[in-house]
Order: C-alpha cells, then sequence, then structure tokens
C-alpha cells in the first residue's frame, strides 16, 4: 500500500480522470445514442452494463499497450499519436461523427453496440491513460489504471453532462486538456527506450530538467499547432 503515499501515484490518477473526462464526452454520446430506444426500466441497466463492459474491455487494451510501451521507438509512435489527440481536442469537432451509432429496443443489444463502439473510440484514451500510469513508475500501472478508471465511471455516466456544459462555458479546460496530453506525450517519447540512453547516457530515468522541459515543450506543441489549426478550419468554414 506505500503506493498510496507516493505524489507520483495521486498525479497520475488525476491526470486518468481528466484524461477520462475529456476524451469521454464520445462514450456519454455512444452511450445516450444507443440506449435512447430502450424502455425507461431498461435504460439504466444499458448505460450501466454498456459502461462497465467498455471499461473492462479498456483495462484489457491498457494492459498490452502498458507492454508494448516496453519495446523501442512505440513511445515514440504513442507520443506523436497524443500529440494529435491533444491537437484535436482544440480544433471543433465533426457534428455528424456519431451518426452512424445505432440505437436498439433490445438491452443486451445495446449494450453490445456500447461495447463495440468503445473499442473503436478507444484507441485515444488507451494511450493517453497509458502514457499516465507510466509516469507513476514504480510497477504500480494496473492498479493506478484500474482504480484510475474506477474512480472516472461514476464521473463519465452521471456526471458527463455536467463536465460536456463547464467545457462550453469554459473553454480553457479544453486547452488545459489537451496541453495535459501533449505534457504527456513530451516525457513519454523522452522516456522511450530507443531516446533516453542516447540522451542521458547510463541512467535509467531522464533528469529532472529534461523531464519537465520535454512535458513543457509537448504542451506547447499542442498549444500552438492546435490554435493554428482551428483558425485555419474557422476561416475555412467562412
Amino acid at each position: 500500500m506505500d503506493m498510496l503515499t507516493s505524489p507520483e501515484f495521486w498525479l497520475a490518477v488525476g491526470q486518468i480522470i481528466m484524461i477520462d473526462i475529456l476524451l469521454g464526452g464520445d462514450n456519454a454520446v455512444v452511450i445516450a445514442l444507443a440506449c435512447r430506444k430502450l424502455p425507461d426500466a431498461q435504460r439504466t441497466k444499458g448505460i450501466i452494463w454498456g459502461t462497465i463492459g467498455a471499461i473492462v474491455l479498456r483495462v484489457v487494451l491498457i494492459f498490452f499497450a502498458l507492454t508494448l510501451l516496453k519495446l523501442p521507438y512505440l513511445k515514440l509512435v504513442g507520443a506523436i499519436l497524443l500529440l494529435w489527440i491533444g491537437v484535436k481536442l482544440l480544433v471543433p469537432e465533426d457534428e455528424d461523427e456519431h451518426g452512424n451509432i445505432q440505437a436498439s429496443d433490445k438491452l443486451w443489444a445495446a449494450v453490445k453496440t456500447v461495447i463495440l463502439a468503445d473499442l473503436v473510440m478507444s484507441v485515444d484514451n488507451v494511450i493517453a491513460i497509458a502514457g499516465a500510469a507510466e509516469g507513476a513508475g514504480g510497477g504500480h500501472q494496473m492498479p493506478l489504471v484500474i482504480f484510475g478508471l474506477l474512480v472516472s465511471i461514476p464521473i463519465i455516466v452521471w456526471g458527463s453532462q455536467l463536465v460536456i456544459k463547464l467545457m462550453d462555458r469554459f473553454p480553457l479546460i479544453i486547452t488545459l486538456g489537451g496541453m495535459l496530453l501533449g505534457w504527456i506525450a513530451g516525457t513519454m517519447a523522452l522516456s522511450d527506450p530507443a531516446v533516453l540512453p542516447r540522451l542521458v547516457p547510463g541512467q535509467s530515468a531522464a533528469p529532472a530538467l529534461w523531464h519537465y522541459g520535454a512535458g513543457v515543450l509537448g504542451a506547447l506543441a499542442v498549444l500552438v499547432i492546435g490554435r493554428l489549426m482551428a483558425m485555419r478550419a474557422a476561416a475555412a468554414s467562412r
């Protein structure tokens, strides 16, 4: 239980919860669309079972992601994907993105739809959460992932609408979330087994200055690229 007294553990838990809230808006939309035709008595069951199934599936995917991140160059690939996910948060979304989600009036058909749709849409969450868990170190990654996801379940299921309204009212939350993903991307790239030995020979972990510098660089990259792309999208829509 020594991990519960580690500041790195609780920092990573906070990052995982924030990532799941920011990237969980899609999940809330999928759940609502897939369960909208269920009878009122079954709608809550559909939401709960669909969410549980999606979370279990995500834990399995993250387990494989954490294993793969130990291979050379894969953290670099993950960092690039994270940067792109962070940039996408800052660019206006396509309103018709979820138009192909099929609703069902059968409970388990709706649950299956939620789980399958979440599988397709989970790449961003899995990479981001695996990156945050990697930052905690100490061999506590999977307990950290499971704990963070369990804490985030009620937030996604019952608090998603409130979170969405807050993000609409305070766009700075989305910007900070995108920059958080950029921070994780920067530190993840630096810790890649193919990068760290070349930059810091003989060290198993990056010095604090390098670590924070890479994080700041990643956060600024998301901010700058995201703002430029948002301006270009706004100009194109006129």
